[in-house]
């Protein structure tokens, strides 16, 4: 998986899970970055929300589930 596909899914994942517009989501999320699996080796991606309190808890919950399943990432 890359990093825009992750991107999407957890947008997805809010819209569907929490109401509201893909843009919104998206807005608070923020971009993915993606670290050297070398030095990160179990989980060599995060987000940096930006959203309101219920945004970034809802963000974070996703995250949390997410990060079980795609714990490695590829740029793009």
């Amino acid at each position: 998986m890359t990093a825009s596909e992750l991107e999407q899914l957890l947008v997805t994942r809010l819209v569907r899970e929490r109401g509201g517009t893909s843009q919104t989501w998206r807005r608070a999320l923020g971009k993915v970055i993606v670290r050297d699996a070398k030095t990160h080796p179990h989980c060599n991606w995060e987000v940096r929300p930006s959203g309101t309190d219920m945004q970034c808890a809802a963000i974070e919950s996703v995250l949390d589930d997410v990060r079980l399943r795609y714990a490695i990432v590829a740029v793009g």
